[in-house]
């Protein structure tokens, strides 16, 4: 809030920051002498991040004593709304610099990619071509603006086509951006002799005109081609990687459908195609050999929906669909099951944390894409959903959600699958399908009814409303709510302490405690008992036990 927002003139103000982020004029020598400023008043473990869009981060950090800890922040138009931040890394950037700025992107709402410090970043590396090759279209009489705009629109699935775009953004932007590619890359990236005169004309683009129908086909088919092409030849470089740049291109632009989700759609002859027509036109653009090979190959780009990573015994499963706001569909629900499965048996992760990626954990089920489906499909998708939160529930791992966001529909009958919840304080939380005509249909009404109740059950489901984080606390739906830059963190924290204790006895103890759910007290008594002596034997209870009577930490092997 405003409230923790201070101003000062005087950058000595800044000598206790951890971070500090420039906003500056886009100039190498200022940002450069402020660097060098900064670098003498600060603290030894600040943190120094430039905004720039196009300038080297290197350099910068060049004049300092950091370079280590020295990287890009990188914030897309309109800032306060658009949710990316572009996370750049220079060969010197420290791993931890980069993991701590992930994490300060994802608790001030952003969601983060990482890219290299090269020219264009990620997503200016394709995008400014983009409006670019538009630009050109004019300069070769392949039609108008206005058609060149509808055709951006249409192929792209867009509100705005490039020439309205860099009207709301400034002309100036995508002349500068340009000329700093070329610069860096070549030829190919120079500005269009239509985008040097509107910039030096002043004016916007008149968008004004008829729009020639037989036009549009070829000018989509054009553009596609230069974005299929500079985001295959990114990737190539290592600037991105496939996922993050397909992000990018979700969250930063709004695209329904980033390159490499386009390419797929259109299959990869088909998007090679493409580049190669769009190669033909420009003697400095070559066809990436990552893209020839992939089409040789026949096979899709990887683009996954849930991340998976393992770590010091710990499984962390990330919802990644933040520009759907981790919505559910069949694609997320047959990798969330896939990753349950590895994650079983794997001996290495012992305790799971289920999270999401952007200001949602997961807001529910695609309604769009259901939609469109029948009865059968929607019994279908129901029945495999639930046998998904089946298997997080009855996986002998235990697990933690790390409500970050909205868990919303599906989202709450996922974190209701899981064994322990914390939930962001900011976090909301409700069951809305009743507003849809339908009710939730993922095990809500069981799980959230032997959890808090029926009758706290009933009204959380029949009103159809959100509670806030500390009333789903009060009534016993989470374990307890923390401030959001404390939720991964603090998950993290009791993830360890699980998985420094015995895993057979940690399982067979979830396994009972869920028994406890379904059966009488002398039935659940018996599960206990059977449970407990297949731990006796192990060679797990041999070490706890002798570690206690010897005094030391014990070394669980989980055999």
């Amino acid at each position: 809030t405003w409230a923790n927002v201070s101003g000062a003139t005087d950058l000595a103000d800044l000598a206790d920051c951890d971070l500090v982020i420039e906003v500056i004029i886009e100039n190498m020598e200022v940002k450069q002498g402020l660097f060098k400023e900064l670098d003498g008043l600060c603290h030894e473990g600040a943190i120094f991040a430039s905004n720039t869009s196009s300038l080297s981060i290197a350099q910068m950090a060049a004049v300092t004593n950091r370079p280590d800890r020295v990287a890009g922040l990188h914030y897309f138009f309109p800032a306060v709304i658009n949710q990316l931040l572009e996370v750049i890394a220079t060969d010197q950037t420290s791993p931890e610099v980069v993991e701590a700025l992930m994490a300060y992107a994802r608790v001030t709402g952003k969601v983060p990619i990482v890219a290299r410090d090269a020219p264009g970043f990620a997503v200016n590396r394709f995008f400014v071509p983009w409006l670019n090759e538009a630009a050109r279209m004019l300069d070769e009489d392949i039609a108008n603006v206005p058609t060149i705009d509808e055709a951006g629109r249409e192929t792209f699935h867009i509100g705005m086509g490039p020439f309205a775009l860099m009207n709301a953004t400034g002309i100036p932007i995508a002349y500068h951006s340009t000329s700093s590619l070329a610069q860096a890359l070549g030829e190919f990236y120079a500005p269009a002799d239509a985008l040097a005169a509107q910039f030096e004309s002043g004016e916007e683009w008149d968008l004004e005109g008829a729009v020639d129908e037989a036009a549009k086909a070829v000018v989509g088919e054009r553009l596609m081609g230069v974005v299929f092409g500079v985001a295959a030849q990114l990737v190539e470089e290592s600037v991105a990687t496939v996922e993050d740049t397909e992000r990018g291109a979700l969250v930063g632009l709004r695209w329904a459908r980033g390159p490499f989700g386009m390419m797929n759609d259109l299959g990869m002859d088909r998007a090679l195609e493409l580049v190669k027509q769009a190669a033909a036109h420009h003697d400095s653009f070559d066809v990436p050999e990552l893209l020839q090979k992939q089409a040789v190959a026949g096979q899709p780009w990887t683009l996954r929906d849930v991340r998976l990573e393992v770590k010091d015994g710990i499984a962390v499963i990330t919802m990644n669909r933040p520009e759907a706001l981790n919505a559910l569909n069949e694609k997320v629900l047959r990798e969330l099951k896939e990753i349950i499965a590895q994650v079983r048996d794997d001996p290495n992760a012992r305790a799971v944390i289920v999270t999401g990626e952007g200001p949602a954990f997961v807001a529910g089920a695609d309604i769009r894409a259901m939609m469109s489906k029948s009865q059968a499909e929607i019994r279908e998708f129901t029945e495999f959903g639930q046998g998904v939160l089946n298997d997080i529930e009855r996986m002998e791992k235990p697990v933690i959600a790390a409500i970050n966001g909205f868990a919303l529909g599906g989202g709450l009958e996922l974190a209701l699958a899981c064994d322990i919840r914390l939930a962001a304080t900011d976090a909301r939380m409700g069951f809305p399908e009743v507003g849809l005509g339908i009710f939730p249909g993922l095990g809500g009404t069981q799980r959230a009814t032997r959890l808090i109740g029926k009758g706290r059950a009933c009204e959380l489901i029949f009103a159809g409303g959100q509670i806030g984080a500390e009333e789903a606390e009060r009534i016993g739906l989470i374990n307890r709510a923390v401030p959001l830059q404390q939720l991964l963190p603090e998950a993290e924290r009791l993830a360890k302490r699980i998985a420094r204790q015995g895993p057979i006895a940690v399982g067979k103890a979830k396994t009972a405690i869920n028994q406890a759910l379904q059966m009488s007290l002398e039935d659940g008594l018996a599960a206990e008992l059977d449970g407990v002596m297949e731990t006796f034997g192990t060679e797990d209870q041999k070490e706890g036990m002798t570690a206690f009577v010897e005094r030391r930490r014990p070394e669980f092997k989980g055999q």
